[in-house]
């Protein structure tokens, strides 16, 4: 039996995920959220680096079962698969990663933490998916990406998405404006549980597959004297899932079938379902909630990916 030990440090979450490499049975799923102190709107990364160095031992040791069976730590090196991609975040990761690989005389593995969403929306569907739209839609990027599996990983190019800021940061934005929590995203699901809200207009949805968000933040902050909490938030919502259906359509002539959506933003069950509601000639597949924010587990499960598909090929 041999393990596949999975490490990404990202934005705001150290993650660290071990996997049976043979059955795909997930043996460990730790995670820790970096601390943002209150009335602030995000960290920086050096902030953000010495809590990964923080939280990296801890997480580690939180897993009990026998670490000599780790044949290959897959880590998130970077943002993007693509030349010049970097964060000073991955690198906290990255070099724990060759740390734990150099002691434990196992492989080493580097992929981006784009292809880590990936591989964690693709874990019980990878099989046959080679080609398909990726969209990444976080905190820190809202991209949508022509995606092809590769030997290693996955082939990437960004075809659309927002040229200012992101769904997660216009979301978090007009969140600290109501006095939530950051990241705001969950707490303002939360407060919209099982309230009835009355219709409030949202905006028209960008046009084209490249569009800008940040008159929105203007335009949700001048309603916050005009209407209550929830029909700004549940508008807010509505606006981004029309925004996502929007650009998938512009993209329909791509020729993709296939739409994986992944990132914190698409763990929101309100902005997932009416997107599913509308999905069009697309098959849509999002990850389960939790594995849509930030995790290990697409790192865990990238190289079972990789060995089905060179294996396929082999054949």
């Amino acid at each position: 039996m041999k393990y596949i030990l999975g490490i990404d440090t990202s934005a705001y979450t150290t993650s660290i995920a071990l996997v049976d490499s043979k059955t795909g049975r997930i043996l460990a799923d730790e995670r820790k959220v970096l601390e943002v102190k209150e009335g602030q709107k995000g960290l920086r990364q050096q902030e953000a680096v010495f809590q990964h160095l923080k939280n990296l031992p801890e997480l580690y040791s939180n897993i009990k079962e026998d670490l000599s069976k780790v044949s290959h730590v897959s880590v998130s090196s970077r943002p993007r698969n693509t030349e010049g991609s970097y964060m000073p975040v991955f690198v906290a990761g990255r070099n724990f990663g060759r740390v734990i690989s150099h002691t434990l005389k196992s492989g080493f593995i580097e992929y981006s933490h784009q292809e880590n969403h990936i591989g964690a929306s693709l874990i019980d569907n990878y099989k046959g998916i080679d080609e398909f739209l990726a969209v990444h839609i976080s905190g820190g990027t809202t991209e949508f990406i022509s995606a092809k599996k590769i030997a290693k990983g996955f082939e990437t190019r960004i075809v659309g998405g927002t040229k200012d800021i992101t769904f997660g940061q216009l979301i978090d934005r007009v969140g600290t404006k109501m006095g939530f929590p950051f990241p705001c995203g969950r707490y303002m699901e939360e407060y919209i549980q099982g309230k009835s809200v009355e219709n409030l207009p949202s905006p028209p949805a960008g046009k084209g597959p490249f569009i800008n968000l940040s008159g929105m933040e203007n335009f949700y902050g001048n309603l916050l004297n005009k209407h209550n909490k929830e029909e700004i938030i549940t508008s807010l919502f509505d606006y981004t899932g029309r925004c996502i259906l929007n650009i998938l359509n512009t993209l329909s002539g791509l020729g993709y079938k296939t739409v994986i959506i992944s990132g914190g933003v698409a763990s929101n069950s309100h902005i997932r379902n009416n997107i599913l509601k509308s999905t069009g000639e697309y098959e849509i597949i999002f990850p389960s909630p939790d594995n849509s924010s930030d995790n290990a587990l697409g790192l865990a499960y990238l190289p079972i990916i990789d060995r089905w598909y060179n294996e396929n090929k082999a054949d």
